[in-house]
């Protein structure tokens, strides 16, 4: 009876630190650079086809990695949006947009690699797909996503989705930032690393002003308004 209760325990064991070691790997070297083997080799993993029996392609990996996190951070987004219901406030908003990302990766309890793999990944079409297929399955962002566009309704449809693109890539590239400058633990002339928490409030603020900044009319803007209706 022990033997078949250790079994599964040292199964998800072996599976939870071939995701902390890829993910460290990808961070730091780039998708293409690592192989599964290279991967098995620094989890310590004697046989060379550990990775593939766990998680079978690099691609699966990738969407393990990806789940793994979406998952805690979904909890933190649910909170949050819990706690500002009927707020029309955009601050209120962009606030659930930022910081699950940023306290998720601040509440580990020591060096994190996951905004530099998002970074890593972002380069890769289809693992870049696979990457965004997670962060749409999360059942609280569509609703954040409505209150963010309730609050620019003035904005055209298209020029919202683009600020969306880029208030996310500006999260990653920031957080990806602040965790190579705490692996340095240097501060330097940028001012990195400062606290998580202070990162957050800036980027907030950044994002809010993005959010606000008037749409300069163009023709394709005005094309896509006018076949919403």
């Amino acid at each position: 009876m022990a033997g078949r209760t250790v079994r599964p325990e040292r199964g998800s064991a072996t599976r939870e630190l071939i995701l902390a070691t890829a993910e460290r790997l990808f961070a730091e070297n780039g998708m293409h650079a690592v192989s599964n083997r290279q991967i098995g080799e620094a989890a310590g993993q004697g046989n060379t086809g550990a990775v593939s029996y766990h998680f079978g392609t690099k691609a699966d990996l990738v969407r393990a990695i990806a789940r793994k996190h979406a998952e805690q951070m979904e909890h933190l987004r649910v909170y949050m949006m819990a706690d500002v219901t009927g707020s029309a406030g955009l601050r209120d908003w962009v606030a659930c947009l930022v910081r699950p990302f940023t306290e998720h990766l601040a509440a580990s309890k020591g060096p994190t690699w996951y905004a530099r793999f998002l970074i890593q990944v972002e380069s890769d079409p289809v693992l870049h797909d696979i990457m965004i297929e997670e962060l749409l399955a999360s059942p609280s962002l569509r609703p954040l996503l409505d209150r963010l566009n309730g609050a620019v309704p003035d904005l055209p449809a298209v020029v919202r989705a683009q600020r969306w693109e880029m208030a996310r890539h500006l999260v990653q590239q920031m957080c990806a930032d602040q965790e190579r400058a705490l692996a340095r633990e240097t501060r330097q002339v940028t001012g990195f690393p400062a606290s998580w928490e202070a990162l957050t409030t800036n980027l907030v603020d950044v994002i809010v002003a993005l959010w606000q900044a008037p749409a300069t009319t163009h023709p394709s803007t005005v094309e896509r308004k006018t076949d919403e209706g």
